[in-house]
């Protein structure tokens, strides 16, 4: 290692379309079978009409969507059900994941970083994904602390949750605009293309690993 060289004390990564890929599309068409309506009309009221992003920032909590959804639709199909069709959008980033674990091996330390809702963690987190959230030392999540990517405050949040500072931190977001907020916010960020060019960063940066 060059001895210039000052790896980040912690690493971040965001979830979706990083650590797991996603497919909204399949939510649409999931709930529009559920539901018994035309996948585009979820997209309309839950997408578009702002409570997807409101499930985000903690502000409308899964039971108060289930009302509004029940009383938008006219059927009452079972929460779980519902949850399930809104959340099997998943695929696991095998690749990254497999660089996750060796990271975790080597002992550097982790953090997930991530706008998501309490429905998609719940799912995320029952058993489904290798290292998710077991992997991660600390863990900050847009709708539990009601703060948003890009808002600099999250990505200070989560430095100060990792016990040091922001210029020590090293992100990795799929969104241009969120890792131009952490930049902003003083963090180390870049975004996710591919794996390797994710290990060649890291590389640059000092950190080795076996891949």
């Amino acid at each position: 290692m060059d001895a210039a060289i000052t790896p980040p004390r912690f690493l971040y990564f965001d979830l979706g379309n990083v650590l797991v890929m996603f497919d909204h599309q399949r939510a649409y068409r999931n709930l529009g079978t559920l539901l018994g309506c035309a996948p585009e009309r979820v997209w309309d009221f839950v997408f578009a009409g702002g409570l997807n992003a409101r499930l985000d920032a903690g502000t409308l909590a899964t039971d108060e969507l289930y009302e509004l959804v029940c009383q938008e639709f006219g059927c009452r199909p079972p929460l779980d059900k519902l949850a399930l069709a809104g959340s099997e959008i998943f695929e696991l980033n095998y690749s990254l994941n497999a660089v996750l674990g060796r990271l975790a091996s080597a002992g550097y330390r982790l953090g997930l970083l991530s706008n998501t809702s309490d429905l998609h963690w719940q799912y995320l987190t029952n058993d489904r994904y290798w290292l998710i959230p077991d992997a991660f030392e600390q863990v900050v999540l847009s709708f539990q602390v009601g703060l948003m990517k890009p808002d600099a405050r999250i990505y200070r949040l989560a430095a100060q949750r990792a016990g040091v500072e922001p210029h020590e931190v090293f992100y990795v977001d799929d969104l241009a605009a969120n890792v131009a907020g952490a930049r902003n916010a003083g963090l180390d960020a870049v975004q996710y293309t591919t794996t390797p060019a994710l290990v060649d960063e890291l590389y640059r940066r000092g950190i080795r690993i076996n891949y």
